[in-house]
């Protein structure tokens, strides 16, 4: 009699417990799922609120079950959004809601990055070339935060410019506010229309330069290397 062999002894983690898994819709749908209405972080029109829940879950992860806050925000249509966060256990709501509302600015330079500062205008065949037009919307958005900084520290708001107005802050200045600076510190050179001739001129003969070199190459590409015997 042949005593069958065993498989070899699993590695992953697994969960043993017979309670199935919950999607994050239906945690939002369980009646015990206690729902505020918090403001959530400052805007131009004022406070925006949200209305928020959080409960303690369990996640896999990788294989490795972790405890998390699941952080839920239902907007006035219906919608809700989810997020997960390694807070501590005895992190108020209030934080939580917060914190999972901090991800607008992230959505916003983003935004701007592709409206303001070119990310979205490029065209590029191979990842390498993608990375070094990448670098470009990179450093345009680090200076126009180096800007902001040195603005908040050299024009500093007189304080009593909140307490006139009614609010506990002023806004930053804007892509579109660093713009209309750089417009009036780097004015644009105004061209004759003799010197813009010339300067389309040497730009059609830079790219009939470019052709020809690249039509160049590829006849040799075609042809191959001689061999001194032929």
């Amino acid at each position: 009699m042949i005593t069958p062999k065993r498989g070899k002894a699993p590695t992953q983690p697994r969960v043993l417990s017979p309670e199935k898994p919950l999607s994050v819709a239906e945690i939002a749908g369980r009646p015990e799922t206690q729902w505020q209405t918090l403001a959530v972080r400052s805007t131009v029109r004022g406070e925006r609120q949200g209305t928020c829940a959080a409960c303690r879950v369990w996640t896999l992860r990788d294989g490795v079950p972790t405890a998390e806050w699941l952080v839920m925000r239902r907007a006035a249509d219906g919608k809700v959004t989810y997020a997960f966060s390694n807070t501590p256990a005895d992190t108020p709501l209030e934080t939580l809601a917060y914190m999972e509302a901090q991800r607008y600015f992230v959505e916003r330079a983003i935004q701007d990055a592709r409206s303001e500062l070119g990310w979205d205008e490029c065209q590029a065949c191979k990842y390498r070339a993608w990375e070094h037009y990448l670098a470009l919307p990179i450093m345009a958005a680090w200076f126009i935060t180096q800007t902001r900084l040195e603005w908040q520290a050299h024009y500093a708001a007189d304080p009593q410019v909140p307490e006139l107005l009614e609010v506990e802050e002023l806004p930053v200045l804007s892509v579109a506010n660093v713009r209309e600076l750089l417009r009036a510190t780097m004015p644009l050179r105004q061209l004759s229309i003799a010197q813009a001739q010339e300067l389309i001129a040497q730009h059609l003969l830079n790219r009939a330069r470019s052709r020809k070199s690249r039509l160049k190459k590829q006849r040799g590409q075609r042809q191959g290397p001689s061999s001194e015997h032929e």
